[in-house]
């Protein structure tokens, strides 16, 4: 054995004996016998010195009888015997025994022990070391600290200690320590700023200094704690905001080795706190805090391990960068539609009833004083409210809690009769509409607000006069007094891909084209050799055959728009070829977010470069047209566009403002653009300042969509990805609490990402997602009705009129019996209903591209949509918001409300395409035609990949008041991660399956961004997943199929192209973004908020849409 081990088992064996004699002394009361108790615990204290730690003794009976010791003890030396034991054995013995010494009543102790100590002063500067070491230990593992602190009165007695030994070094740093742990309570805080705590820290804190650089690291991070709340008012107050950024700049100036970035990172901390006050950041302004951040985080920048301290300095800027109001003179769309009627409440009445002449762009209240409550409740064992709220039962469909009652809001049957007409393959007499289909596009009754001249916008000809086509470019582009060109007097010619003229883009002005329909001829311009204008359209027809210009054009003039928008976007009159190639997620480069805020508040440093020049504006129609080159063009005023404001603000760099919804004042999202006189090679920024939502997948590698017209002619006709340190952050410009629903000090959010452009005087268009027009979808309808068989039954009615005077297709898709026998008709009659609906809101154009993939699964000739055809009656509302498509709303239709909101009571006047899809499936519900299959398709602009929400078959039987006893409830567990939702609308709940499907627009399954291609693919997999479902709807299934058909399913469905996902309920509801190379809080204030995307009903289970944003299960309510 050697000779270490055999000392310690000796040291043990006397310590033992010794506590054996304390413990007699104890059980015998000799207490009072201080020279023994005095002697033992100095024996007791040398052997742990010199010869170890007691590990291996029981610190249960070591630490009572310490304690009991020093409860009772009068004797001085004995006190601090006991102490410095005590404060060895929690110093080795780790968290474990400073638990086991608070529980045991350990805190209590020392608190009276300090306290009574300090009433006879001079105290005992050992003993108060002591006692303030063991707190320093026993604070950070009792709960309760604060609140016993501060009823025993030792708030005070370590404060006057600081106060009378600023020069003690020794003494001050536990002090300290215990100041600090003390503080952590609220109530505490506020108390210590009251007694001068403040005023103590800054006698101690000053210029840079390489002594008592630990004890500057306590004192910081005290102030950082004590500087919020009331004490950032009495700090600022006392002028001490000034102070800090001057011992903030000496110590960046002096610290040159970056040695003591702890310090300097707990300096900005203090300023941040104080400038969480409105007072705070009105001092910060005064003293210049904005230059001497900007300048000293400018000079951190190179240095990676500087970047907390870049970081900090960049949210205080951000934060106290003065708030601006929107440059716009109302926060209401610059389109306005007059309503048959004011809805009673909500916020399109509230907008009707303002009072005029209310600025309802900004209002002083925005920024609202932080404010605590001072008062002594004891609030330390209180739990952070925000922080640790009740947990609700995540099982949503057994939590009966968010049941409700069903609330019946059904039409009579003789109102619903009418809808008769929309199922008349039901009837008898089915088989005229086969031999006398009715017109895809019913003929309508002239219209003179119809014949309005069409414009295919384009940017005017740069190129000189050897290179540009023989067209007269002073006839191209009329004048006010001139006739607009006609139709006819326009050759759209078609060349093959490769063969167009690459000038041609450079060479064409506007185009007006007569959307009259009466024939008559009016002489237009015409070149010089009496020839007519020729528009060269590149031949996509093989590759896009759903897709014809002629017919675009044809379909625009009946499209009413409340601008009588006069003007067609090219990429809408090309079309858009899907890319052959995967677009991965844009990497995000380090540190680019940060530098473009750091650009920003260049803005208010160097105000002098800010150009500020409207170049584009709604708002006031006579703008003037910058025509020195130096500018960019802008355009919106085509379907679907959305953009409001155009401002440069330096050379290269232009602000965007989006236009709000119509009878809306919010509702930022969709845009759709043009741009033209642009420079090739040239980096332009663009901000889009007026963003709403507090995050976005454009954060997390997406990227905003271009089309160029030059690729497009030069046979390329592709919206692309494209676009460079882009980001997602909050700015300085205000929300008004009018435009937040009442929440005041909101900000709005900034888009930014940069384009370099390939080529000169180009006309290229910006989209958030791939634009779906609603003349898009009539000529895609159109095209479809052409594909159709003689096994084919396609039908097209206009389900109603919408606000806006536009029609809302409604299609019925099956396959004809195959004869007219009575077996075969009965069969037909049988067959059960699928109800596809999409574009409920008009920003998610995703939803419309996966319809269309839907339609053309549906209508193509196919075995597996004959079998699908054969199996299903079809009822397709591809665009349930016509008008908000039409006009570049976001979410909401003409009446300024979410239509998604209005399935429970829709009104036939406001809310026609829900009043009139509702009573549909009313009537279906009424004549025994339930849906089987109810499906919604929507997007979601924050969540990845392509997901369901789905109805609870529980929450289902308690609404349809079915017995439960008699049901047999076979759930998939895997539902309850993936169809997280509870449907409480009984208009879905009385579908068979209903469910909403969501098309994002990021995909990140492969690292890449989702195009048209996939989102087709979607809607056709989507059909092909409702052949699997056949084999459950034997109560329904049709009888005499085809075996070969019934037997070949699994053949027919090829799922090849479906990536192979371990784990595909995890992955659709969890926030799984890649962190950020750099750790930038993009919102500023970083309040967390809870997603808008999710309804409120599911924000306690982490996953529900928010009425206010773009994800959310259809809402329909009701049909019972």
């Amino acid at each position: 054995m050697n000779k270490p081990k055999m000392a310690a088992e000796k040291s043990a064996s006397r310590v033992l004996m010794l506590l054996s004699q304390l413990e007699r002394l104890n059980e015998e009361h000799k207490v009072s016998d201080n020279d023994a108790i005095r002697q033992i615990t100095g024996k007791i204290l040398h052997l742990i010195q010199t010869q170890g730690d007691l590990t291996h003794i029981s610190t249960f009976t070591y630490l009572l009888i310490h304690l009991f010791f020093l409860q009772n003890t009068q004797d001085m030396q004995t006190t601090l015997n006991i102490l410095a034991i005590l404060n060895e054995l929690l110093t080795v013995g780790g968290g474990r025994r400073t638990g086991v010494f608070v529980s045991k009543g350990g805190t209590a102790v020392l608190l009276q022990l300090l306290v009574s100590s300090s009433k006879d002063p001079p105290a005992n500067e050992e003993l108060m070391l002591h006692i303030h070491s063991l707190l320093g230990k026993v604070g950070l593992k009792d709960r309760k600290f604060g609140v016993k602190a501060r009823l025993n009165g030792a708030l005070n007695v370590t404060l006057n200690l600081v106060k009378h030994n600023l020069q003690n070094y020794k003494l001050l740093l536990p002090c300290l320590q215990v100041l600090r742990v003390y503080s952590s309570n609220l109530v505490n805080a506020v108390s210590l700023g009251k007694s001068g705590a403040l005023e103590i820290m800054f006698e101690i804190i000053g210029p840079f200094s390489k002594k008592s650089t630990t004890l500057l690291k306590y004192v910081m991070s005290l102030l950082c704690v004590c500087s919020s709340g009331m004490n950032a008012r009495r700090a600022v107050d006392r002028g001490y905001l000034p102070t800090l950024l001057a011992i903030y700049q000496d110590w960046h100036r002096n610290d040159t080795r970056h040695r003591h970035v702890v310090i300097r990172k707990s300096i900005l901390g203090c300023i941040k706190n104080l400038t969480n006050i409105k007072l705070g950041r009105k001092a910060f302004i005064d003293a210049n805090g904005m230059r001497i951040l900007y300048n000293t985080s400018t000079e951190c920048l190179p240095v990676r391990t500087l970047d907390p301290l870049v970081n900090t300095s960049s949210l205080i800027m951000r934060k106290c960068f003065p708030k601006n109001r929107l440059p716009l003179p109302t926060i209401k769309s610059v389109f306005h539609h007059l309503l048959p009627h004011i809805p009673a409440g909500g916020p399109v009445a509230q907008l009707y009833n303002q009072p005029p002449g209310v600025d309802d762009v900004v209002d002083e209240s925005d920024e609202s004083e932080a404010t605590e409550v001072d008062t002594e409740n004891d609030t330390e064992y209180e739990e952070d409210e925000t922080g640790h709220k009740t947990q609700n039962d995540d099982d949503i469909e057994t939590d009966i809690r968010k049941l409700r009652p069903i609330q019946v809001n059904t039409r009579p049957f003789d109102e619903l009769r009418a809808y008769e007409y929309f199922c008349r393959e039901f009837s008898e007499n089915f088989e005229d509409d086969f031999e006398s289909p009715r017109s895809i596009i019913p003929p309508s009754s002239i219209n003179s607000e119809l014949h309005r001249p069409i414009i295919i916008s384009t940017t005017p000809s740069s190129l000189g006069p050897q290179n540009r086509r023989p067209l007269r470019e002073d006839l191209l582009t009329p004048k006010s007094d001139e006739s607009p060109l006609e139709l006819d007097s326009i050759s759209i010619s078609k060349r093959p891909e490769g063969t167009a003229d690459p000038d041609l883009v450079c060479s064409l002005g506007r185009l007006v084209l007569d959307a009259g329909m009466n024939g008559d001829s009016v002489d237009g311009p015409q070149e010089e050799g009496g020839e007519q204008a020729v528009l060269e359209v590149p031949d996509t027809a093989a590759l896009l055959p759903l897709h014809d210009p002629d017919l675009y054009l044809e379909m625009v003039k009946n499209t009413r728009s409340v601008p009588a928008y006069t003007e067609v976007a090219y990429p809408d009159y090309f079309g858009h070829l899907a890319l052959n190639l995967r677009e991965p997620i844009l990497e995000r480069v380090y540190g680019v977010q940060r530098a473009k805020i750091f650009q920003d508040i260049e803005r208010l440093i160097h105000s002098s470069d800010i150009l500020d020049k409207v170049v584009y504006d709604l708002d006031n129609q006579s703008c003037p047209v910058i025509d020195n080159g130096e500018s960019l063009k802008f355009n919106s005023k085509f379907e679907s566009g959305n953009l409001r404001k155009a401002v440069q603000v330096r050379k290269f760099e232009y602000d965007l403002i989006l236009n709000s919804d119509i009878n809306s004042n919010h509702y930022h999202q969709w845009f759709y653009f043009e741009v033209g006189n642009m420079r090739p090679g040239v980096r332009y920024r663009f901000n889009i300042i007026n963003c709403e939502k507090s995050n976005s997948q454009f954060n997390y590698g997406m990227q905003v969509l271009m089309y160029s017209v030059q690729d497009a002619i030069n046979g390329s006709p592709h919206w692309v990805r494209t676009g460079a340190d882009i980001c997602y952050y909050k700015n300085h410009f205000s929300r008004s609490s009018i435009a937040a629903g009442g929440q005041k000090g909101k900000s709005y959010f900034t888009l930014t990402f940069t384009v370099t452009f390939q080529h000169k005087d180009d006309v290229c268009y910006f989209a958030y997602h791939y634009p779906y027009t609603y003349s898009m979808l009539k000529m895609h309808l159109q095209k479809l009705s052409a594909l159709r068989t003689a096994q084919i039954y396609y039908r097209q009615d206009d389900l109603c009129e919408t606000l806006g005077g536009n029609s809302c297709p409604l299609l019925t898709i099956t396959a004809m019996p195959e004869s007219s026998s009575n077996d075969h008709i009965s069969q037909f009659k049988i067959r059960p209903v699928v109800f596809l609906s999409a574009r409920v809101h008009p920003g998610e154009t995703n939803s419309s591209w996966v319809m269309k993939g839907t339609l053309e699964f549906l209508m193509s000739c196919s075995p597996q949509a004959q079998s699908l055809r054969e199996s299903y009656i079809f009822k397709i509302i591809p665009m349930l918001n016509p008008d908000g498509v039409i006009n570049g709303n976001h979410r909401c239709s003409l009446s300024g409300e979410d239509l998604n909101r209005q399935w429970q009571s829709p009104n036939a006047e406001l809310h026609p395409t829900i009043y009139h899809a509702k009573s549909l499936l009313q009537y279906l519900r009424a004549t025994g035609r339930t849906p089987l299959v109810f499906c919604d398709y929507h997007g979601h602009s924050r969540k990845k990949n392509v997901f369901m929400y789905g109805c609870s078959i529980k929450e289902t039987v308690w609404q349809t008041n079915v017995n439960t006893s008699t049901c047999e409830l076979h759930e998939d567990l895997g539902y309850r991660v993936t169809c997280f939702y509870m449907l409480t609308n009984s208009v879905l709940c009385r579908c068979i399956l209903t469910f909403t499907i969501y098309k994002i627009v990021y995909v990140c399954l492969q690292g890449l961004q989702i195009g048209t291609s996939e989102l087709e693919e979607m809607g056709a997999q989507f059909c092909l997943a409702l052949l699997r479902l056949r084999r459950f709807t034997s109560p329904l299934e049709l009888h005499n199929h085809n075996s070969h058909l019934l037997d070949t399913e699994n053949d027919l469905i090829d799922t090849r192209s479906i990536p192979n996902i371990t784990s595909p309920t995890t992955y659709v509801l969890e926030e799984d973004e890649p962190a950020f190379l750099e750790e930038v809080d993009y919102s500023a204030e970083s309040n967390d908020e809870n997603d808008p995307d999710l309804e409120p009903d599911l924000q306690d289970n982490h996953a529900l849409p928010d009425p206010n944003s773009d994800s959310e299960f259809s809402c329909q309510d009701s049909l019972n």
